[in-house]
């Protein structure tokens, strides 16, 4: 198959891109960076913005299929640039599939699409969208799913898949920061009864777009439709963190914080960095406190049975291979 991953040189993206080259297809990045490692792996690299037309026809033009990676996912920062990337983004990629005859679409969406900030215990994709969010990530990720899906038809198959906190060796953005302030001590857990979260190894993530693109056709069981995809083993959030620290080689932490001051300092920080725009993302926001102070994990039953799907790797196997990698 002839298939442009759009987000290519992300975390999710470049491990997806290194298995289907593995596989024997063709395959074609589109990133605004150069990424020579895509290169050297056999890739065809595109540089462009996902938020230009031009870019994204160029980029889709000749292919069989795309996997929509790219998307902002910081969790602080204008909203026009979340809006440019997430939803003008995605209408580019869908107008340019019909243009050039595309006839899949796989879109990587979030969990966090239908999380308004409660604990979710094991809900399925019955479980309707938020219909408020605490940070522009999710808002404008719900509306790019939403148009995902909308588009799916005899003619364009779509499907969108809500991978949960996605980690593993090559991460970017999850373990890193965590990292980063458990050394420094600023790194706080949540306090008070445990809340559980789920979350979805960086193999299992790749297995889960491998098999949608491979099922995915007109009229097939997965088109139109959106499916939650994580390891299947929710566990403390506090265990979860200091397991994946100790991984990596950084110090536990034991220092808690009440769900709700966490949430107010997001609501301070937040204000802080606009007040005085300040450049990068605060330290805490609404968003990353609500994560971190409720239970979110979701049933993938659907996911087994129209997919395929099915987590390879453990979260212990997965922390034994982080160990070996940061060795």
């Amino acid at each position: 198959m002839r298939v442009l991953v759009t987000g290519g040189g992300g975390f999710l993206g470049k491990a997806i891109v290194t298995r289907l080259l593995s596989r024997g297809d063709l395959v074609r990045s589109l990133a605004r960076g150069d990424y020579p490692e895509l290169h050297e792996l056999g890739a065809e690299v595109h540089r462009g913005d996902i938020g230009e037309p031009a870019a994204v026809g160029s980029a889709v033009q000749g292919m069989d299929a795309v996997v929509h990676v790219a998307g902002d996912v910081s969790s602080w920062g204008p909203y026009a640039r979340f809006y440019r990337t997430n939803v003008t983004g995605t209408e580019n990629v869908i107008r340019a599939c019909r243009t050039h005859g595309v006839r899949k679409l796989v879109y990587t969406s979030s969990p966090s699409v239908v999380h308004g900030g409660d604990d979710v215990a094991g809900a399925d994709e019955s479980l309707p969208y938020a219909t408020t969010f605490e940070a522009h990530y999710p808002r404008t990720k719900a509306m790019g799913e939403r148009l995902v899906l909308a588009a799916n038809d005899a003619t364009l198959a779509t499907v969108a898949l809500r991978p949960h906190l996605i980690w593993g060796p090559g991460d970017t953005q999850l373990l890193p920061r965590a990292v980063a302030q458990a050394r420094a001590g600023t790194l706080r857990l949540p306090g008070g009864p445990d809340k559980l979260v789920d979350c979805t190894y960086i193999d299992n993530a790749v297995d889960a777009h491998v098999l949608a693109l491979d099922r995915l056709a007109p009229g097939a069981a997965c088109a139109g439709r959106a499916y939650f995809i994580s390891n299947g083993e929710p566990v403390p959030t506090r265990v979860l963190v200091n397991r994946m620290l100790e991984a990596a080689g950084a110090p536990a932490v034991r220092k808690t914080i009440p769900p709700r001051v966490a949430y107010l300092a997001g609501c301070v920080a937040e204000a802080v960095h606009a007040v005085f725009r300040r450049k990068g993302e605060p330290r805490i926001t609404r968003f990353v406190a609500r994560q971190m102070t409720t239970s979110h994990y979701y049933d993938i039953s659907a996911a087994r049975r129209d997919l395929g799907y099915e987590p390879r790797v453990s979260i212990d196997e997965g922390l034994a291979r982080l160990r070996l990698d940061l060795a």
